[in-house]
């Protein structure tokens, strides 16, 4: 097939909910990607977050692999290897108590909201289950995850939302407070690097006195790893840099390194709330999806992630050091980039896509760089140049 006949065909029968770039991509090797036609592009955005290994990683190849051959799904019903293994890591790495594992970030985040609300029920009966969340966030595309996200322009045309979430403002733990003061609030769930709304890292300052508020009030604090988590931003979990022990962490994306897998990680306070029967997922924990996710975890050791801080810190460096006076701010940690523009980003981000350098948009004025992990240097030189070459021109 050529790119128009992959283009074509997906036209022709899928429902138009996204407003594609006009590249049909057949291949990769790590961060490098071919389309149909033979035109290379360099990848920044590994499938906004997801492809944390990149294309093609034998290790990760070899687990799937392996594991496709012997098992390829069972019911939770029944117990399996891959997962009780992805369960101990996961905890043994946190310090959490258990893990619950599903398919995507909204899930996830549907399972930390499920798993506060049950907790207040039961210690404190019904009446306390609204749920802080923040502006600018964004959690997820169901109806209860649009309801908890704070952001406006995705929540026209799907009322009425799913009740209970109050919104506050970011780095404004007063308002937080505030938001907490009737006595109806079981949780706050926050990003720690507001993503969707544009690559906004929270003040340590802001989320440590939250988290003290929230524990001198038996307030769960849900933390929304779904971008940040896996290695992201140079820690495995993104709290990890903020001095803090959330009740509840959601994760996706990265995990698994292209297969579609989730979870919730709960710490000794609530990991017994959701007992048998209230609440379940029929893919959740997946064993093939699991030995990804083995194979991902086993990659990223300390050593790993600090070559993440490095990379990370090299390309916003360089970026800072071009001055270029389209570019307003250059923020982030590890390889969760955010470029402010005061050019059109969504243009931007089109003449990259055109000129073979694959990255993407967040919020209002937000170029956003998410990189495979695994993304080498000469790779990472020639996505610069092109970025580079596209930002001189505004």
């Amino acid at each position: 097939m050529t790119n128009q006949d992959v283009i074509r065909l997906t036209d022709d029968y899928t429902l138009g909910t996204y407003k594609r770039f006009p590249v049909a991509l057949e291949r990769g090797e790590n961060a490098t990607l071919y389309d149909f036609d033979g035109k290379r592009y360099i990848d920044f955005a590994s499938g906004i977050g997801v492809c944390s290994l990149g294309c093609g990683n034998d290790a990760w190849v070899s687990a799937i692999s392996a594991q496709a051959k012997k098992l390829p799904h069972v019911s939770n019903l029944f117990y399996t290897e891959p997962a009780a293994e992805t369960a101990k890591t996961l905890c043994e790495r946190t310090g959490m108590k258990g893990a619950f594992f599903s398919n995507s970030g909204a899930e996830a985040n549907e399972g930390a909201i499920k798993l506060a609300r049950k907790y207040s029920f039961d210690k404190y009966g019904a009446g306390r289950s609204d749920i802080v969340t923040l502006n600018h966030s964004f959690h997820g595309r169901t109806i209860t995850t649009l309801a908890a996200t704070g952001q406006d322009v995705f929540h026209n045309y799907f009322f009425p939302f799913t009740e209970g979430f109050v919104h506050a403002e970011p780095n404004d733990a007063a308002g937080v407070k505030a938001a907490c003061s009737n006595g109806t609030v079981c949780a706050v769930l926050m990003e720690l690097i507001q993503g969707e709304g544009g690559v906004l890292p929270l003040d340590k300052s802001f989320v440590q006195e939250v988290a003290g508020f929230c524990k001198s009030r038996d307030i769960l604090l849900l933390v929304d790893e779904v971008q940040t988590g896996v290695g992201r931003t140079g820690t495995l979990f993104c709290y990890q840099q903020y001095g803090i022990e959330p009740d509840v962490v959601s994760f996706a994306k990265g995990i698994a390194a292209g297969l579609p897998f989730g979870g919730v990680l709960a710490n000794d306070s609530c990991a017994g709330t959701l007992s048998a029967g209230t609440h379940a997922t029929t893919f959740g924990g997946n064993p093939i999806c699991a030995a990804g996710a083995n194979a991902v975890l086993a990659t990223l050791t300390p050593e790993f992630l600090g070559e993440v801080v490095q990379k990370g810190e090299s390309i916003r460096k360089a970026i800072a050091d071009w001055k270029l006076p389209v570019v307003s701010s250059v923020r982030g940690l590890g390889l969760m980039i955010g470029i402010g523009v005061t050019c059109s980003h969504r243009e931007a981000v089109g003449k990259m896509v055109s000129s073979g350098l694959l990255a993407l948009t967040a919020g209002e004025d937000t170029i956003r760089l998410m990189p495979p992990l695994t993304i080498t240097k000469d790779e990472i030189d020639a996505g610069l140049t092109i970025l580079k070459t596209i930002l001189s021109t505004y």
